[in-house]
């Protein structure tokens, strides 16, 4: 796997590039100018972009990057805290967003899942555990002898779990990310789809964490 990270923190671009070095071939850009440089002359399997980087903020890039058909998965990483910068960062095409300070395994297990969420796109079958395969394209399940099928905002739920595995998800970030503000759903509603994936991929791959949210498993 080919990564290209863009980061002008000297320090933690060091520290990062060499922990990524040990799993990827990493190529290390300082700002967007660089970046497109090395875009230009090599393919990437994955691009981490910092939203703060001289001359194009790493959105920006993206955005352009985007508008040439360039369909790259990539990781936002930034200081901020509002939700205003994950929205724009999706909306260009991100397939995560990771908020400094982070661990270093975190960012390795969320390149990972990255890759899952690419054949997604592509309509390519994921395995979600050693029996259960996910189909996007035909929005079905299968055991490999029954086939399950899913309606479509089911799937787009658990096409978000798989994104963010391990990771508390808010009933607010899902109806936020998964519907429009005209057709938000009721928390009964939520819940019914909820229990209906449960009754698909098995109880324990959503943990509720009351109160709080879910956590794909």
């Amino acid at each position: 796997m080919k990564i290209l990270l863009m980061e002008d923190d000297p320090v933690l671009g060091d520290i990062v590039t060499d922990y990524l070095q040990q799993y990827y071939t990493t190529h290390r850009a300082f700002d967007s100018a660089e970046a497109q440089e090395f875009i230009d002359e090599e393919s990437y399997d994955l691009f981490i972009f910092d939203i703060n980087v001289p001359g194009k903020s790493g959105i920006e890039l993206l955005e352009e990057l985007r508008s040439f058909n360039d369909t790259t998965p990539a990781i936002i990483i930034t200081a901020y805290e509002d939700t205003a910068h994950l929205k724009e960062s999706f909306n260009v095409g991100a397939h995560d967003y990771i908020r400094k300070p982070f661990e270093l395994e975190e960012l390795r297990l969320r390149i990972e899942k990255s890759k899952v969420l690419f054949r997604i796109e592509q309509d390519a079958p994921v395995t979600l555990d050693g029996k259960l395969t996910y189909y996007p394209k035909k929005h079905m399940v299968s055991d490999g002898t029954n086939e399950m099928t899913l309606r479509p905002k089911e799937c787009e739920i658990l096409e978000y779990f798989i994104a963010h595995p391990q990771r508390l998800i808010s009933t607010e970030e899902l109806i936020q990310n998964l519907w429009e503000f005209d057709a938000l759903p009721s928390d009964a509603t939520l819940r019914s789809y909820i229990r209906n994936l449960r009754e698909v991929i098995g109880p324990d791959k959503i943990v509720t964490q009351r109160g709080m949210g879910y956590r794909y498993e």
